[in-house]
């Protein structure tokens, strides 16, 4: 019987330690519901935040979509009609026709330049090992670092001292300053990732260098290029610093033409002007969503904290 009951009693000692087990964790379980309640207040505070910023700009967008298109749109929740002769006037009025064809001119330019060069640079900075490459790639990415102002005041200095200010070739030359390092920025880790072992299978069956960039390397680098090329174009359809310093009446692209019609002189209908930034807005828009399907920005992201290290 004493036998039987020291068999017996770690079986209830253990039920009974299990017991007390789960009492212990209920202090525990309480803690970290109470440890949960400021994340999640923390979450919907964020989720808060990040609603009410877009619901202001997607109300700011929406006026200026509304105010394009209103006869009339004074004190009332909604104009009194809707018209798009304003969009007319706006083309007429501010010369549209020969802006876009400037821009158009400008930022073709830019993109075919800066790809032409920044690749070939590119692929130097990323197959070449040498002593202090990560200062002249620093020096490269200068102009993206330092703001457009900052070195932009002095270059339309030079430019007009040269006869360049005013000139297409002008405003070309200062959107390409920018460009050409955003370039060298994206298709360097790019070409990275490319297998150096390419070129040399290619030497080895009898290719020369314009064949091993034709028929291997090129088809490699058409991706990169692409998307290096859409988000320069992006990016020069917004530039606005350097194209004002160095713009002409007659070089003017559609970012300056539209600051011009806001702050120049004269009494002009808010619905021309807010037809001409629809203008620009829709232009930018359909170029970015073009640029996403080829690049993502996570990635431009990454890339830039890898080059800074």
């Amino acid at each position: 019987m004493t036998s039987e009951r020291r068999a017996a009693q770690p079986a209830w000692s253990g039920s009974a330690s299990t017991g007390r087990g789960d009492g212990a964790r209920e202090p525990v379980k309480r803690a970290t519901q109470r440890a949960g309640v400021p994340g999640r207040v923390w979450r919907v505070l964020v989720w808060a935040v990040m609603v009410f910023f877009l619901l202001n700009v997607v109300l700011l967008i929406a006026t200026v979509a509304v105010n394009s298109v209103a006869t009339r749109w004074f004190g009332t929740l909604l104009p009194q009609g809707f018209t798009l002769h304003w969009y007319a006037q706006a083309w007429s009025d501010f010369q549209l026709a020969s802006v876009l064809w400037v821009t158009v001119e400008v930022v073709g330019a830019v993109v075919l330049l800066s790809v032409l060069l920044g690749v070939p640079a590119a692929y130097a900075l990323a197959r070449v090992q040498f002593r202090g490459k990560r200062l002249v790639m620093l020096i490269f990415l200068l102009p993206l670092m330092v703001p457009p102002v900052t070195y932009g005041i002095p270059m339309a200095t030079v430019m007009y001292k040269t006869g360049l200010a005013g000139t297409l070739s002008g405003v070309i030359l200062a959107n390409l300053v920018p460009a050409l390092p955003f370039v060298i920025l994206v298709m360097t880790p790019f070409i990275e990732q490319i297998d150096p072992n390419l070129e040399a299978a290619a030497r080895i069956f009898g290719a020369n260098t314009f064949r091993y960039f034709r028929y291997v390397l090129l088809p490699l680098l058409v991706p990169g290029m692409l998307a290096a090329g859409l988000l320069v174009l992006v990016r020069t359809i917004g530039m606005f610093e350097l194209t004002f310093f160095t713009a002409g009446p007659a070089t003017q692209t559609l970012v300056v033409a539209l600051y011009y019609a806001v702050f120049s002189t004269g009494v002009r209908a808010p619905q021309s002007i807010d037809a001409m930034a629809m203008i620009y807005m829709a232009i930018t828009l359909i170029w970015v969503l073009i640029a996403l399907q080829f690049v993502s920005p996570t990635q431009i992201v990454s890339r830039v904290k890898e080059q800074k290290r």
